[in-house]
């Protein structure tokens, strides 16, 4: 039963929210430079891999 109801949820959701908000200031100084939401892990955005798992989770709208 439960996993029906995951099944019937994933199903369902389709839009994600990533909160992309404040100022960054524990990560000064690289915030001075960029917001902390493209600050590289590796070698991309932090905000890029957020929405590339998001997408691969079946998410078809994102609101940042």
């Amino acid at each position: 039963m439960i996993k029906l109801i995951q099944l019937l949820v994933l199903s369902i959701l389709r839009k994600a929210i990533i909160p992309a908000a404040g100022l960054g200031t524990r990560f000064l100084p690289a915030t001075k430079a960029q917001p902390k939401e493209m600050l590289p892990i590796v070698d991309k955005p932090t905000l890029q891999y957020i929405v590339e798992e998001a997408v691969a989770s079946g998410i078809e709208e994102i609101l940042v």
